[in-house]
């Protein structure tokens, strides 16, 4: 099966074909993707070189040209090395742009730390007007990825994984779906930990919702779950934990509720390692998830 990043130029090349507004900004990454496209639209992709300040500088610029820029490396390089520049020149002039992310969290262990940013998406919410899309499937990406570029001049990031569910669900950029249902607790999972999250959650009478755009927050979905299976919230996010934690405490603020935040831990693994090892050292494996998920709601009351 090919990446979401595989998806990535395909799709937008094929949107810059289709809307004379779209133009592409890189920073050398994914580069050899757009060689054709470069071909047919030489004013609307653009590699600024190794350079990701001028990366989001240029794109807030076309921006304000009345284009929509699709800026793009990976998400250490595109969200953490120019905050300044996503803060002061989209959001400060208040323009719009989509920024799309890749080597998310971990997906790349061999390239170090520097290649790392599981705290994209907390940085972002320092931020006001940030749309926020984490497909879990190479479909949802190219979904999501068309629904971004549509959004008039929202500021919208969308952050491409390597890591995947089997399948595609269908997916609206705005709101959570429910996947399963029950009685005795809330897990929202986010994007590629839909899988993990329901083997974790195998016979356990708990209400499941899949989450592929994560802000705006979808306060109504969770609070209409909530009705039926209880204020007791688990959040199995694919980045920092605890992400997401205020955001599901200010949709339930009226209510006597508890949150339990799982992601991608603090402490720094100074080992490469694969993938599927950062995975489980950081509890986000089905094992680790369904015994942290049991005794934060109860495994007795929870068992179907």
């Amino acid at each position: 099966m090919d990446t979401m990043r595989d998806r990535f130029a395909p799709v937008v090349s094929r949107l810059l074909d289709e809307d004379p507004r779209v133009a592409v900004v890189l920073a050398e990454i994914s580069v050899a993707g757009f060689e054709d496209a470069r071909h047919r639209h030489p004013d609307r992709v653009i590699n600024v070189g190794i350079r990701e300040q001028l990366l989001v500088g240029a794109g807030a610029g076309l921006a304000l040209t009345g284009l929509r820029p699709v800026v793009h490396t990976f998400a250490s390089f595109l969200v953490e090395r120019p905050f300044e520049q996503v803060k002061l020149d989209l959001g400060h002039q208040d323009v719009g742009a989509v920024l799309v992310s890749a080597s998310a969290s971990f997906d790349w262990p061999s390239g170090g730390y520097t290649h790392m940013s599981p705290g994209d998406i907390a940085l972002l919410d320092t931020l006001d007007g940030w749309t926020v899309h984490v497909p879990g499937h190479p479909d949802e990406a190219e979904t999501l990825l068309r629904h971004a570029v549509a959004a008039g001049d929202d500021k919208v990031y969308v952050r491409l994984s390597v890591q995947s569910n089997a399948e595609a669900l269908a997916v609206d950029g705005t709101r959570f779906r429910t996947v399963r249902e029950g009685r005795a607790g809330v897990v929202v999972a986010v994007g590629p930990m839909l899988d993990a999250a329901l083997a974790a959650t195998e016979g356990l009478d708990v209400t499941v919702l899949y989450g592929t755009t994560v802000r705006p927050f979808d306060s109504a979905t969770l609070r209409r779950a909530t009705e039926t299976a209880g204020t007791d919230v688990v959040l199995v996010e694919p980045y920092l934990a605890g992400t997401s934690t205020a955001a599901a405490n200010d949709a339930l603020a009226d209510l006597p509720h508890r949150v339990l935040g799982l992601g991608v831990g603090r402490r720094e693994l100074r080992r490469y390692g694969q993938i599927e090892e950062h995975v489980a050292a950081h509890g986000l494996d089905a094992g680790s998830l369904r015994e942290r998920i049991g005794g934060f709601l109860g495994a007795d009351r929870v068992s179907a």
